[in-house]
């Protein structure tokens, strides 16, 4: 990544992108110093190393880790959604059954960094509020 500051979304596209690769020392450059990662509600990791440390981990655990994006908006400035599934989770689920369970990860951007990342239950009323595409 060059100096250049990402706006939003682009920034968390990025961020997806070196999830999907594995690129880890990608990920911490687009971490603030307190970055926080919040997964359905457990204790969140924070700093920008914890956070580096845990993607290393789960990405030597599970190299075929994939995240679909479906939809991308941003809500509010600096506040990114993202509606889309996975592959090659710690489910351990075939890919035709992961690709069946829909999350939303938010992220606030801060100067082309993300401040966290969160994974949400997909929800009908979180959808709305957050201005994703309604469910089927």
């Amino acid at each position: 990544m060059s100096g250049k500051r990402l706006p939003p979304v682009a920034a968390v596209i990025d961020f997806i992108a070196c999830i999907n690769r594995g690129d880890i020392d990608g990920l911490g450059k687009l971490m603030t110093d307190d970055h926080e990662l919040l997964v359905f509600g457990e204790e969140a990791v924070r700093g920008r190393a914890p956070n580096t440390q845990a993607w290393a981990g789960y990405a030597a655990a599970y190299p075929d880790y994939v995240i679909y994006p479906r939809a991308v908006v941003e809500p509010r400035d600096g506040c990114v959604a993202v509606l889309g599934h996975t592959s090659g989770s710690h489910l351990g689920l075939a890919d035709h059954e992961e690709r069946r369970l829909s999350v939303i990860w938010l992220a606030e951007v801060e100067d082309g960094r993300l401040r966290y990342w969160r994974l949400l239950e997909d929800t009908r009323d979180r959808r709305a509020e957050l201005g994703l595409p309604p469910m089927a």
